[in-house]
């Protein structure tokens, strides 16, 4: 999936304004620009002519801001850095901490999207990619996640 796929597909299931996604953006790097017109552009489909193509350190600022506005932010810890590379699992697995999610509320929401999976293959998306049982996220997987992820939170 693209980056500004998620970003349409997190802003529909949370309800967001344009506003609100520039404010969470900012949560991480209060000095990071991103203006509510970007915002606008990221939304907008590829063929319309103001479209713009969202990018990994926007997403990467977006998602780290979901996780310290749902979760908030642990003071005695450092800053991590902001991801240069968004990937699938990434995405997944930053999605996992925001909602605080474990593997059951993982597979629930695999399920309800008509996509079950085993406890073996849903660990295998959170180890590192070095490792013999690693899984590349496929962007099937990552859509029926978050197809099921707003069913949940859309739903309560």
């Amino acid at each position: 999936m693209n980056n500004n796929d998620i970003l349409r597909s997190i802003r529909y299931m949370l309800d967001l304004g344009d506003h609100k996604v520039v404010e969470i953006t900012k949560l991480v790097d209060p000095a990071f620009a991103l203006e509510k017109a970007e915002v606008l552009a990221f939304l907008r489909s590829e063929d319309d002519p103001g479209y713009l193509a969202c990018s990994d350190g926007v997403l990467a600022h977006f998602l780290d801001g979901l996780v310290v506005h749902f979760r908030g932010r642990n003071e005695s810890l450092p800053a991590r850095p902001v991801e240069k590379r968004i990937t699938n699992n990434l995405v997944l697995k930053k999605l996992r901490v925001a909602f605080e999610m474990k593997d059951t509320d993982l597979q629930d929401a695999f399920a309800a999207a008509g996509f079950p999976l085993s406890k073996p293959e849903l660990t295998a998306l959170f180890r590192q990619p070095g490792h013999a049982n690693y899984r590349a996220c496929g962007d099937q997987l990552l859509r029926n996640f978050l197809k099921g992820l707003t069913l949940r939170v859309r739903r309560d």
